[in-house]
């Protein structure tokens, strides 16, 4: 990502980092502010889904991550460890637009970065039936089910929630929860899931 000599140096005198094989970088779930950038060695992200971890990607030199605790200030979704002795650039949200201010080429480099992997999403999502990210959705929302005091049954759980409790990305649990808003099995109002029937959201797993 840095391609000036002198900001090259600068930068890895101040934030590089090193980690041995197995040593955590980032845990899920932490209010991370920092985006890492691979120098040498390979991370493995993975994240907490029902049937426990799931891997989500291996990253080697040249790749980043934490882009969504740096840019957006939201918690790390992943948990970033190194598979090998690994060093990596730790640079914070003042770092990192200061250089992309002074070489616009790092910006460019980093949205190429972000486009290409959410067309990687999409694609696993056309290759993925409604019936992958119904079946664990469903089977969620019923577990987390509660009688409603004026009737039918409220689900508390955020999108975040249920994408890991499902093990889900964030754009397949909402293409799930969408398809299940369409059929009218739940509805959302005051930040909380209702469905009316238990019966009736299970019958959306049900062929037509």
């Amino acid at each position: 990502m840095v391609r000036n000599d002198d900001t090259d140096v600068r930068v890895r005198g101040s934030y590089q980092r090193a980690f041995q094989a197995g040593e955590t970088v980032l845990h899920e779930g932490h209010s991370g502010d920092k985006l890492y950038v691979i120098q040498s060695g390979e991370i493995e992200l993975s994240r907490t889904a029902q049937g426990g971890k799931r891997v989500v990607a291996r990253l080697g030199a040249g790749d980043f991550f934490g882009e969504l605790g740096v840019v957006l200030g939201k918690p790390c979704t992943n948990q970033a460890i190194a598979v090998c002795n690994t060093r990596v650039l730790e640079l914070d949200r003042e770092t990192l637009e200061a250089m992309c201010l002074g070489e616009p080429e790092i910006a460019i480099r980093m949205i190429r970065v972000l486009v290409s992997r959410l067309i990687e999403a999409e694609r696993r999502l056309a290759v993925l039936g409604v019936d992958d990210l119904l079946r664990p959705m469903v089977r969620d929302l019923i577990r987390k089910a509660e009688p409603h005091s004026e009737g039918g049954y409220r689900i508390e759980s955020t999108l975040r929630e249920l994408a890991d409790d499902c093990g889900l990305s964030m754009l397949e649990a909402h293409r799930a929860l969408h398809q299940l808003f369409d059929s009218k099995a739940i509805r959302l109002a005051d930040d909380c899931l209702y469905a009316k029937d238990l019966e009736a959201l299970s019958a959306c797993l049900e062929p037509t």
